[in-house]
């Protein structure tokens, strides 16, 4: 396959650790110039050291018509055949793996060995219904997605207690204000600043929720960097707010909408996503009536909001529809005791209830 200079042809996967934290980025790497790839030193699905050769490259190979031409000048000088080889940078970390995934394209090079990325096992069809199965090998940032989530499971003494919100006074409270806040500030109001607002307040009241076990000793944190789970093209993310307890409701939301360009555009750095002391998880824009939150190591608890949906509650004497939400909080009993973790759910709760509660630091 002729590639072209400056062109993508090899996708990797590379892993650095970030304090405590093992991150997984995806990054291109491109031709040095043009030719046709030779020879093949790794296969999809490999894992290689940083500094070996990914590739040979012959650059003296004719390029193939139709194709539009790179060149800036009109006649190219004429070069001697050359090979070039394409290799992992070495200035990258030690602790960094790559693993290769070519590029699709419309030809194929004959010398090019065919990567078996996939099995499918033909049954064949019994009284006209399919029963073959497909196999595809997972990607490295999913096999450490579920090693992390294993990982939680085995560390943890993980319980989940949960609370109902009524939205009520949020909504209301949004929609009086965003048209204004938007024009002052020029970032929409959303919920997810009130529920980082009234965690940040409640992580003051219970600091044990912010704190995490190291060996023999409980590390508490003075600082609150809350995680929020952000959906990408690529998967989902988990960038940090950082000192929460210093922002205001258009601090979050202008920090909330510039790590979630950053993280759809593909420019998110490690570092934006390491060292979060407080997850926050909202399955409810997907729908999600209820779940149990799995902990994002080496934090000690996590906050999963749900879909609001109209319920019938009982105010007063009456029975009224109102705007409900399922809160879960999923600590790590060996630190936090039941009585800390509904007290800190309860916080949350009449914070949101009544958001007023916030302005006056109740």
């Amino acid at each position: 396959v002729f590639f072209f200079n400056d062109t993508a042809t090899t996708e990797i996967y590379t892993e650095q650790i970030v304090g405590s934290v093992r991150c997984v980025q995806e990054t291109d790497i491109k031709s040095p110039e043009s030719g046709v790839i030779t020879q093949l030193f790794a296969q999809q699905g490999d894992t290689v050291e940083v500094g070996k050769n990914f590739y040979e490259l012959d650059t003296s190979a004719a390029k193939p018509e139709g194709q539009a031409q790179q060149s800036q000048q009109a006649a190219p000088k004429q070069e001697a055949p050359k090979k070039q080889e394409a290799h992992a940078k070495p200035s990258e970390p030690a602790h960094k793996q790559a693993k290769i995934e070519p590029q699709p394209t419309q030809q194929k090079a004959p010398t090019q060995a065919k990567q078996p990325e996939q099995s499918q096992s033909k049954i064949g069809n019994i009284g006209g219904i399919n029963r073959n199965e497909r196999r595809e090998k997972m990607s490295r940032m999913r096999l450490k997605i579920a090693q992390r989530l294993k990982d939680a499971q085995n560390t943890c003494a993980m319980l989940t207690t949960f609370q109902e919100v009524d939205m009520s006074g949020t909504i209301q409270c949004r929609n009086d204000f965003k048209d204004d806040f938007l024009k002052k500030h020029g970032a929409k109001l959303g919920f997810m600043s009130f529920f980082v607002k009234a965690t940040t307040a409640a992580l003051k009241d219970q600091p044990i929720v912010n704190a995490v076990i190291a060996g023999n000793e409980i590390i508490y944190r003075e600082y609150i960097d809350i995680s929020v789970a952000v959906a990408t093209p690529t998967g989902l993310i988990v960038p940090v707010l950082r000192n929460c307890e210093n922002m205001s409701f258009s601090d979050v939301e202008k920090g909330l909408e510039l790590l979630a360009k950053k993280g759809k555009d593909g420019t998110i750095t490690a570092e934006e996503m390491a060292g979060g002391t407080f997850t926050i998880s909202n399955g409810g824009i997907f729908g999600s009536l209820l779940g149990t939150p799995i902990i994002n190591v080496p934090q000690s608890a996590i906050l999963g909001m749900h879909a609001i949906v109209n319920r019938p509650v009982v105010v007063g004497d009456n029975i009224v529809a109102r705007p409900m939400m399922y809160l879960a909080l999923t600590y790590d009993h060996r630190l936090i005791d039941g009585r800390e973790a509904v007290t800190f759910l309860k916080r949350i709760k009449s914070e949101i209830e009544d958001p007023r509660r916030l302005l006056l630091d109740l």
